[in-house]
């Protein structure tokens, strides 16, 4: 389960941030400004945050197999139709509906690994399953700007279009939902609204949303920043991109296994934000100096501004129990890919503005807000 969890959710983000990966050949063959194809690139995280909460709440009523198979499916034909038209409107048109199906991977998966492993094993592995996102990040670095580049951009759609297919057979034949009690048989506190008892839940989704903006910007801009700012080719700036996601999915179990250990989810994101602030500001700082050790520091940024996600998500699954979780996990990727949707075409007219070096101080300065909104660790009585 944890493996098909995984292939999944990497599927979908093969789909959701390869777009990005357009934006060279967008803004070099076709004419588009940063923020314009920043702005199409960002369609399904647009398409995303309309249905995420809407996926979460099937997944309560449904269960995971169901939810993992259509929606593979849903994002597979969006996919397959945006590369059969050649104007961008439509295409955007497309990957808007394919996000709004890909959303279906975030909650059904997270669900998927949190009701089959036991506490003290759910941060590493929730932090395998969460490497599913720089992992399909890395992915899409590796092949679709080679294709877009040497081909056209309706080719480099298909690869997100197949690979999103066999993740929709896959998830219908093998996914085995996690057991869970009746409804009728489960306790009150498992069925009230977590959101009433306290503003936990609500301090967690502010402080992702923050984490979550470098962490956008990078993925968005590094391929176009290495290629226009440090001028290395399509392929060799792809290697460095999936170097550095893979490396980031590697964080990412580093963190869980971090959280597992010291028994608090919550105590490592402080940590990891002030570590963000850190490493963002020194690539600001070496990207104004030209000098060559920002691209380095821009693959430590990469790692570390990912390893908060799992940690975040994971709590939130666990308090907000069986019945809850779904619907809270929808919630918390509303808000953090909102935020990326909106960070695209905004930072990319930042960078037109003022260049890189100001856009990456600004990331420095927001995982400084969130540090102290990161709630205390409460008693974990729903999971």
């Amino acid at each position: 389960m944890l493996v098909i969890a995984l292939a999944s959710t990497l599927c979908a983000n093969v789909f959701i941030n390869g777009a990005a990966f357009l934006i060279p050949t967008l803004h070099t063959e076709r004419g588009l400004e940063l923020a314009q194809a920043g702005l199409l690139s960002s369609m399904p995280s647009f398409g995303m945050v309309t249905t995420l909460i809407a996926w979460g709440y099937l997944v309560d009523v449904l269960g995971e197999r169901i939810v993992l198979a259509a929606g593979s499916a849903l994002t597979a034909a969006a996919a397959f139709a945006a590369a059969s038209v050649d104007s961008l409107i439509a295409v955007g048109v497309f990957l808007f509906l394919g996000g709004m199906a890909a959303a279906s991977s975030n909650s059904a998966s997270g669900r998927l690994v949190v009701g089959w492993f036991p506490p003290d094993q759910r941060g590493m592995v929730m932090g395998i399953r969460q490497a599913s996102v720089p992992l399909g990040v890395g992915l899409g670095a590796l092949v679709i700007p080679r294709l877009a580049e040497g081909y056209s951009v309706s080719v480099a759609l298909l690869f997100p279009a197949a690979v999103c297919a066999v993740s929709a057979v896959v998830c219908a034949a093998a996914v085995i939902d996690p057991p869970r009690p009746p409804r009728a048989e489960a306790p009150q506190e498992q069925l009230a609204n977590p959101y009433r008892a306290s503003a936990f839940l609500w301090r967690i989704h502010a402080v992702s949303v923050l984490l979550v903006i470098p962490q956008a910007v990078l993925w968005t801009f590094t391929l176009v920043w290495l290629m226009a700012e440090r001028g290395w080719s399509a392929a060799s700036a792809g290697v460095m991109v999936t170097v550095a996601q893979v490396l980031g999915g590697l964080g990412r179990i580093a963190a869980g296994r971090w959280s597992d250990v010291v028994g608090s989810r919550l105590r490592p994101i402080r940590w990891i934000a002030l570590a963000a602030a850190a490493a963002m500001g020194l690539l600001a700082l070496t990207d104004v100096l030209d000098a060559s050790i920002s691209v380095p520091l821009m693959v430590i940024a990469s790692v570390i501004t990912v390893s908060d996600n799992g940690l975040a998500f994971t709590s939130i699954a666990e308090q907000a129990g069986p019945f809850w979780s779904g619907r809270a996990l929808g919630t918390q990727n509303t808000s953090q890919h909102l935020a990326s949707a909106v960070a695209a075409p905004v930072f990319g007219g930042l960078i037109g503005i003022a260049g890189y070096p100001a856009a990456f101080a600004v990331c420095a300065l927001l995982p400084l807000v969130a540090v102290p909104l990161v709630p205390s660790e409460p008693a974990l009585s729903r999971r």
